[in-house]
């Protein structure tokens, strides 16, 4: 990529380079075949720049062949390490970026750094070095009418400094408001049902235009920076120009210069107008695609999860999945805030089932996601059958563990497909075994059955459908852990009642901890687990805390006669 793009550079700058050759060929003509009334001479010299001309343009064409493939090469690398990055991220990094602002420096962002790579960077180059090698041939033809035309070089520096820091500011507000109106555009899409259901879409609409409006006010404001400096930058040079014009001829008609030459100085100027008007765009470009770089590296910069393994002092605790002395805070909260998880010890022994009981924001779902190492305890440690989770690789971890999320989330792929997201390599006998156990028998009236494509987020399913397939999706690959994250909620009572029954078989041979709000999902396991803000409070079987918690008794008020009933029936 840096040979092909240094070669297409080089070849810009000949290309540019053989302009300044046409005055002085100019100046040939004028000077010789011309004044001596030679054709022959004429048409020589014609010949000479329909060449140079053929040459000039071959060489541009070259210069965009050379860097087009090389360039999507690059977008296409940049573009893949962003996505590689945001899948390596760990869950407190999506947790406070929105993902609009994600999408667009994987689209917009790049897309600005591609097209700042094909063009201004080589132009910005290029156009130096021919403003410089111009200004030299000015400045030899006639030095005196070449530091008028040198003149206007120092204000125009302080104007592009000046332009650079005011752009650069307006460029990054910009794109982080496309990004903020990406968000809106998503959420909008995504929660549609939302908005119609509850007749928001004009109060929606509203919050659209007004970001709308904010985006194009910055974008106004750029222009009014680019067109000021494109008022200066044409301006002095023009007056420059006209300068040199008046003196030249003044100095043609007194016999100190030559036709030619004023002919040669002023094809030579010209040559130099669009470099040097160019300078306010290709400036424009740069602080763009700076910005876009800075945003696209302030994701890349970001810490991953550490892949390594941590360094234990031994293996102990015993069979099961063990939570000793851990403290859970959340990344973002202050070092001294209370903790959403304190001191949990609590001990779920091999083959057995437990569930997690508690008020809603107890933290039963920051608990649950501890085992599979979405986050990281802040103190103490969780083992699997003696094993800290922090000494096993992640690859292995999350093989071992296997976790429903209490909002089932599909993706747009085939049933099998999100099915199979739990076990890739998965067949089609165990696809269809998880499907029974979830009790997904409408799978079978689909169109295509288990290959039917559920669409984005499975929105074409309704939130039942969506749970038995993500559930699915959790036993398929038959893992020694399970972590269910109330797993039934969106169930109605006859569909629940047969997966409990499909799921006691599972249970029966893995390691679980199931969240439970209801009476009916707490029988499915051996013990119960009753979390208090952030403590676990008490442990024992569901009639035993009965007897002794009355918090417990609250949380299970309502349906106590029909789960003792039900219990007695299981028992």
């Amino acid at each position: 990529m840096r040979a092909r793009w240094a070669g297409a550079a080089a070849v810009a700058v000949i290309a540019s380079c053989l302009a300044l050759v046409f005055p002085l060929v100019l100046k040939w003509i004028v000077d010789g075949p011309v004044t001596d009334q030679d054709p022959g001479g004429v048409w020589l010299g014609a010949g000479v720049l329909l060449a140079l001309g053929v040459a000039e343009a071959l060489l541009f064409g070259l210069r965009r062949w050379l860097v087009a493939r090389p360039l999507a090469g690059v977008e296409a690398a940049m573009r893949a390490d962003l996505y590689g990055q945001l899948q390596r991220m760990p869950v407190a990094f999506h947790d406070k970026w929105a993902s609009g602002q994600l999408l667009s420096r994987a689209t917009t962002d790049l897309m600005v750094v591609r097209m700042f790579l094909a063009f201004p960077l080589t132009f910005l180059i290029v156009n130096s070095v021919t403003i410089v090698a111009g200004l030299a041939v000015l400045v030899v033809q006639d030095w005196g009418l070449g530091l008028v035309l040198l003149a206007p070089a120092v204000p125009l520096m302080a104007v592009c400094y000046r332009f650079e820091h005011g752009y650069a500011e307006a460029s990054r507000r910009a794109q982080d408001q496309v990004g903020d109106l990406t968000t809106v555009v998503e959420e909008s899409v995504l929660g549609i049902r939302i908005i119609k259901g509850f007749g928001r879409h004009r109060s929606q609409a509203r919050a659209f235009r007004e970001l709308s409006r904010t985006v194009r006010g910055t974008e106004l404001t750029k222009a009014r920076l680019l067109a000021g400096i494109l008022g200066v930058i044409t301006l002095l040079p023009e007056l420059a120009l006209g300068t040199a014009l008046v003196l030249g001829t003044v100095e043609v008609a007194d016999g100190d210069l030559s036709a030619g030459t004023l002919v040669a100085f002023l094809s030579t100027a010209l040559a130099l107008r669009w470099p040097i008007e160019s300078i306010g765009f290709l400036l424009a470009m740069s602080q763009e695609a700076a910005t876009a770089t800075r945003r696209y590296f302030e994701v890349m910069d970001e810490a991953q999860e550490d892949p390594r393994v941590r360094p234990t002092a031994g293996e102990h605790g015993g069979s099961g999945l063990r939570f000793e002395g851990v403290v859970f805070r959340y990344p973002d909260a202050a070092p001294d805030s209370v903790p959403t998880l304190s001191r949990i010890d609590l001990h779920i022994r091999s083959g057995e089932t437990m569930a997690l009981v508690g008020a809603t924001g107890c933290g039963k779902t920051t608990l649950t996601a501890l085992v599979p190492r979405l986050y990281d305890v802040t103190a103490g440690r969780i083992t699997l059958d003696g094993r800290d989770i922090t000494a096993m690789p992640r690859e292995e971890l999350r093989t071992l563990v296997s976790m429903a999320f209490e909002e089932p989330t599909l993706f747009s792929a085939s049933v099998a497909e999100n099915v199979r997201m739990g076990a890739p390599e998965a067949g089609d006998d165990a696809v269809q075994r998880a499907l029974g156990v979830a009790q997904a028998d409408f799978v079978e009236r689909l169109p295509d059955g288990a290959d039917t494509e559920v669409g984005e987020q499975g929105l074409s399913l309704s939130g039942g459908q969506r749970q038995r397939l993500a559930l699915a999706r959790t036993v398929v690959g038959e893992p020694r852990f399970l972590v269910l994250d109330d797993p039934l909620s969106a169930l109605d009572v006859h569909t629940e009642a047969a997966v409990e029954a499909a799921l006691r078989r599972v249970l029966a041979d893995s390691t679980a901890l199931v969240v439970a709000h209801r009476p009916s999902t707490v029988l499915l396991a051996d013990r119960v687990a009753l979390l208090s803000e952030g403590r676990i409070t008490a442990v024992g079987t569901h009639q035993e805390l009965l007897r002794t918690s009355a918090e417990y008794r609250y949380l299970m008020s309502g349906d106590d006669e029909a789960a003792e009933a039900e219990e007695a029936a299981h028992a």
